[in-house]
C-alpha cells in the first residue's frame, strides 16, 4: 500500500527508538530484563507497526496498526514515568521522549481519522 520509508509519521517514530536506547543504557543492571526490556520493545513497536501496517492491502488494516502503534506510544509513555518515578530517567530526558511521542500520536490520530472516513 505504502512505502513506509517515506511515511514522515515513521520517520518520525524512529527518534525516540534512538532516544529510548540511549537513556536506558544507562538504567541500573537489574533492570536490564525487566523495564528495560519492556521499554525498548514498546518504543520498537511504534514505528514496526506503522510499518506493517503500510505494507498491509487495505487502509482499513492500516488504520488498525496505527492504533496498535498508539497503544505501544501510550505503553512506553506510562514505563518512562515509571522510570523517572524512581529515578532511573532525568526529567530533562523524559520530556523530550514524550514530546516526540505527543508528536508522532497527532499524526497517527490525523490519519486513524483520515482512514475512518468511508470516501478514502
Amino acid at each position: 500500500m505504502y512505502n513506509y520509508e517515506e511515511l514522515i509519521v515513521w520517520q518520525k517514530s524512529m527518534k525516540p527508538v534512538e532516544l529510548v536506547y540511549k537513556t536506558t543504557a544507562i538504567f541500573p543492571s537489574e533492570k536490564k530484563f525487566g523495564l528495560t526490556s519492556q521499554i525498548r520493545r514498546s518504543t520498537v513497536s511504534i514505528p514496526s507497526n506503522i510499518a506493517e501496517g503500510a505494507g498491509r492491502s487495505s487502509k482499513n488494516v492500516f488504520r488498525n496498526f496505527l492504533e496498535i502503534s498508539n497503544g505501544s506510544i501510550n505503553e512506553l509513555k506510562t514505563q518512562l514515568e515509571i522510570s523517572e518515578r524512581l529515578g532511573f530517567v532525568e526529567k530533562n530526558n523524559l520530556g523530550r521522549i514524550l514530546s516526540l511521542c505527543d508528536e508522532v500520536q497527532k499524526m497517527t490520530f490525523t490519519l486513524i481519522k483520515k482512514y475512518a472516513d468511508p470516501k478514502t
